[in-house]
């Protein structure tokens, strides 16, 4: 398997859940990874800050810097892309992770909510984007990896949450364009999706899911490993699985992923 060593990574919502766990198995490698997120304090229902995080990381053998951002805010990212720039010396890869979700029908959905979710997750992938791109055009094998779904137009996926369906998918078209915008220069541009559910401290505060029959945050974080250590100008334009990310490096025994081994596990939302 490839290596992060030395690389840079700048990862939105990387204060917990998913987006820590790509960002430590990055530094296991001894990799320099930006944490732009917007807890600087401890939440009791969300454990975890900028600060918090970039201990692990450096515990974890990597080089941590943290930032306060606000993806929605273009003045706040394109700050945070030159501060990491300038204290790295350049920034090889992006990681699209941060991102907002309600799963409530039309009348459900305050359009308070509808904003923070285009906001922070269209709004926040495209500008995230834009902010870092001129850093990654400079890098040896620049990679932007957004976690976001393949795109489908089953009904059954807008029927119960338009809203939270639509911001999802339109950070998946931010995918689907910036690989080919991008294709000639070298920057590759892939989308990541669990085949599960995730057990994270989000997911405690959707009703309904248990998390026995979740997997770990770490099979996220191996496939994103696995994606980002391959040739950028050979790795582009894909949404990929985890699991099938996994397999391509060898790895089919996925049991020690599981919260709980040999219970069922639920399906992620958009998977046909």
């Amino acid at each position: 398997m490839g290596t992060l060593n030395g690389k840079t990574l700048f990862i939105t919502g990387a204060s917990r859940g998913i987006g820590l766990a790509i960002a430590l198995r990055a530094a296991a490698d001894g990799a320099n990874v930006v944490i732009a997120a917007k807890t600087t304090e401890a939440n009791p229902k969300l454990p975890g800050t900028i600060f918090t995080a970039a201990r692990e990381i450096e515990q974890a053998g990597g080089k941590a810097l943290p930032l306060q951002v606000d993806i929605r805010f273009e003045e706040q990212l394109a700050a945070a892309a030159a501060k990491a720039a300038e204290t790295f010396g350049g920034v090889d890869i992006l990681v699209n992770n941060a991102s907002a979700i309600r799963l409530t029908g039309t009348l459900q959905t305050p359009m308070k909510r509808f904003d923070l979710m285009f906001g922070v997750n269209v709004r926040g992938t495209f500008a995230a984007s834009q902010a870092l791109l001129p850093y990654l055009l400079k890098a040896k094998n620049p990679h932007i990896l957004t976690l976001s779904p393949p795109i489908s137009l089953d009904p059954k996926w807008f029927g119960s949450h338009c809203a939270y369906t639509m911001a999802k998918y339109g950070m998946s078209m931010c995918v689907l364009g910036m690989a080919e915008e991008f294709r000639e220069a070298g920057v590759a541009v892939n989308a990541l999706w669990p085949r599960t559910v995730i057990a994270t401290a989000a997911l405690a505060m959707i009703p309904g899911v248990e998390i026995k029959n979740c997997r770990k945050p770490e099979i996220v974080a191996d496939a994103a490993h696995g994606i980002l250590t391959r040739d950028s100008r050979a790795c582009t334009g894909n949404f990929f699985f985890d699991d099938e990310v996994l397999a391509a490096e060898g790895v089919t025994d996925l049991t020690n992923y599981a919260v709980e081994p040999g219970a069922p596990l639920l399906p992620d939302l958009f998977l046909d």
